[in-house]
């Protein structure tokens, strides 16, 4: 701001005619009176001029004060507003999911707030009164209901009952009969589950009354079990035993020892040897319905469940004890419209939880899992490539490809989506042309294929450096004995979805450190693979 000084302009004066000799007296004396009061007010001004200009000088300074002084405030305003838009936009990611569903009522209770998930080191009880009330049932467990055989009782017997069956009639302690679980508690429209729930019980060790969780399994699960509880044919075992399938870790690391090498075609330039590295966060989806609860999604949650980072079931009813929840979605509830299905649980898991974890698995209800492995696998991927999960395009599982064209990854085997392939899905997912998004069909895994290839997104050959499978669709027998058809047999649609790259066979199917195994559908089975996997030896008969 600029000051301008005024300057006093003093007007030319007229010419008088000549005075006469009285007046020139007159005049003398007066401009002597004149004089005296020059020299006695200092500067020739009269008092009311000197007033009057040192009045004009205050209110002078007064106006340019009070002028700096808004545009000192009109500067800070400015300042403060782009200080707000710069943080806001930084809160908000680039390509982030725009919400779905509706804002939700900050009046409900909510079993879960939506701060960030913080992992649970297993140091301390989680069960605290701060815990439980965002979610009453964290660290709950049905009661082991004890046989009224007493020590009679053998695990074979659960073995009996048909795949199908929901357990009603399965007898008490083969843990799969709904009167064990009770009614679901209800739940509020617009619930957020908490997916670590069963994480938190796992690495504590104890449910909320202090009883073991996981709970134990009997050592009689070590033994040769046939798919009906006989003690012949226990061909699950026995691939589990000559193809070495292990656990790479405890179901509860945080680490993961990792050998970059051992991928199919791995260039001379990856680094040998084995690594400690931090466990990549995984979400675990999985797709059921509500007759599934009390006998497949326990089974589930009482063994490798644990293991995920996040664990959370999409159904036809909500149970936050387990925790399950139903989603609304286009079409009927039913197998032909699985791709409908799957949909809406991208859709809920990426509103909700995209930004918790840096990769999603989803498969079916009928599935056995290690997550310990797949855990191994995806960061022995990411250290080869020197990528990140967060920014990197990965469709994880077992590609097929028929007729060796429009591969895809088998969705009973289960894939995995990194969270960038996530986001960027997600982005697209409602491109009818592209992303199928108004299609009802079951073939939900050959759907999204065809959406990510669209967006550029291919398939991950999970092999090992041997050539060796690490994600199955059939269970471990199938695949120690599946053989190729003879020249007069009906061609096979497993070997003409492998054709590009073929099928090892025997012990070679499967790699030691697989990930996962399909149509485990008896609970009874993934207690016993889930046995032979972590605690038994190789003694039991």
């Amino acid at each position: 701001i600029s000051l301008i000084r005024l300057r006093t302009i003093t007007p030319n004066m007229h010419r008088r005619t000549a005075p006469s000799l009285a007046a020139s007296s007159k005049v003398v004396a007066s401009r002597e009176r004149r004089a005296r009061r020059k020299v006695q007010n200092g500067n020739g001004m009269n008092r009311s001029s000197a007033k009057s200009n040192s009045a004009f000088g205050y209110g002078q300074r007064i106006l340019v004060l009070t002028v700096s002084l808004i545009v000192v405030i009109l500067i800070l305003v400015w300042i403060g507003a782009m200080f707000h838009l710069s943080t806001t936009t930084s809160q908000s990611d680039e390509g982030r999911v725009p919400s779905i569903r509706n804002n939700l009522l900050n009046d409900k209770p909510k079993i879960k707030n939506n701060t960030p998930v913080r992992p649970y080191d297993g140091s301390k009880n989680p069960y605290t009164s701060t815990a439980l009330a965002q979610n009453p049932y964290l660290g709950w467990q049905p009661t082991l209901a004890s046989s009224p055989l007493g020590s009679s009782f053998s695990w074979r017997q659960c073995f009996k009952a048909d795949p199908k069956s929901d357990g009603t009639d399965q007898p008490a302690g083969c843990r799969e009969n709904p009167n064990e679980l009770g009614d679901a508690p209800t739940v509020e429209k617009d619930w957020i589950p908490d997916v670590t729930m069963v994480r938190t019980m796992a690495m504590y060790g104890k449910d909320k009354d202090g009883n073991p969780f996981p709970p134990p399994l009997s050592n009689e699960l070590c033994e040769n079990i046939g798919v009906t509880g006989g003690k012949n044919g226990d061909s699950n075992k026995q691939c589990l035993s000559q193809a070495m399938i292990h656990r790479t870790g405890p179901l509860t690391s945080e680490t993961v020892s990792i050998v970059p090498s051992n991928h199919y075609k791995a260039t001379a330039s990856v680094q040998k040897g084995t690594i400690d590295v931090p466990a990549p966060k995984i979400m675990c989806l999985v797709y059921t319905m509500a007759d599934a609860h009390a006998n497949r999604i326990r089974g589930m949650r009482d063994t490798w469940a644990g293991g995920c980072n996040g664990f959370l079931a999409f159904s036809t009813e909500s149970d936050p004890r387990l925790p399950t929840i139903s989603l609304e979605h286009e079409g009927p509830e039913s197998y032909d419209n699985m791709w409908q299905k799957v949909r809406s649980i991208w859709r809920f898991v990426g509103e909700n939880y995209l930004d918790e974890f840096d990769w999603f698995f989803i498969g079916g209800d009928d599935l056995f899992v290690m997550p310990h492995n797949l855990k191994t696998y995806l960061a022995s991927l990411v250290y080869k490539d020197g990528t990140d999960p967060k920014t990197k395009e990965y469709f994880v599982g077992r590609r097929f490809a028929p007729g060796g064209r429009d591969p895809f990854n088998s969705g009973g085997a289960g894939y995995t989506l990194s969270q960038a392939t996530l986001r960027k899905f997600l982005a697209n997912m409602d491109d009818a042309q592209h992303c199928s998004a108004n299609a009802h069909t079951s073939m939900e895994d050959v759907m999204i294929a065809r959406c990510l290839t669209h967006l550029g997104i291919h398939y991950t050959d999970t092999r090992d450096a041997n050539g060796r499978e690490r994600f199955h669709p059939f269970a471990p027998g199938t695949h120690l004995h599946w053989k190729p058809p003879g020249p007069n047999e009906e061609a096979d649609w497993y070997e003409e979805y492998n054709k590009e790259w073929g099928v090892l066979q025997g012990k070679d199917c499967c790699a030691p450190d697989s990930v996962s195994f399909h149509y485990v559908k008896k609970a009874s089975m993934v207690r016993h693979m889930h046995a032979l996997i972590n605690s038994c030896d190789d003694t039991a008969e």
